[in-house]
């Protein structure tokens, strides 16, 4: 451990402001989308294709505006060579859910495989359940390897969400 104290914060010179990407690899990008695109309605924007970086991927979004997350779906382009995108662990992402109950419903029928424990109070004090990184005979839809926190959003969350959606749809009129 450093023996320098850390900074108060209003001593840093910046601020972290939200997700702007999260980047999940693994050796299929059609299994990536399975569970981000097919199950939770992800859209994808873009492809990028790099031989050099060893990376293909789809660019997806959640989101719009300031609010817009970019998920990048990686696969590599030739799973012999390096960088090896697909054994980037990535610990857990969060995601805000308008209904945690409906969501888990939903998502258990269509064969998403959960992880132990069901919907319970998270650290910060809202439920939460954990979609399983791995797929099994019984729920072969996973996070490929990502372990997925899914957190019910407050009311106050909802609505602003709901408010942007709102104010987006009026401007676009």
């Amino acid at each position: 451990m450093s023996s320098r104290p850390l900074e108060q914060a209003q001593d840093r010179p910046f601020k972290v402001l939200g997700i702007q990407q999260i980047a999940i690899g693994g050796t299929s990008k059609a299994r990536l989308r399975t569970l981000w695109v097919d199950m939770l309605g992800l859209e994808v924007i873009g492809h990028f294709v790099s031989e050099r970086e060893n990376v293909d991927e789809d660019i997806c979004a959640m989101g719009s505006g300031p609010f817009k997350v970019e998920v990048d779906l990686m696969q590599p382009v030739d799973a012999s060579k390096k960088p090896a995108v697909q054994a980037t662990p990535l610990n857990h992402v969060g995601l805000w859910i308008d209904d945690l109950p409906g969501a888990v419903q939903w998502l258990t029928a269509q064969g998403v495989r959960f992880a132990p424990g069901g919907i319970r109070k998270g650290a910060a004090g809202f439920d939460i359940c954990f979609l399983h990184p791995k797929s099994n005979d019984e729920f072969p839809v996973s996070g490929e390897g990502v372990l997925i926190e899914m957190v019910q959003a407050p009311p106050e969350v909802i609505a602003a969400f709901a408010s942007l959606a709102a104010g987006t749809a009026t401007r676009s009129h």
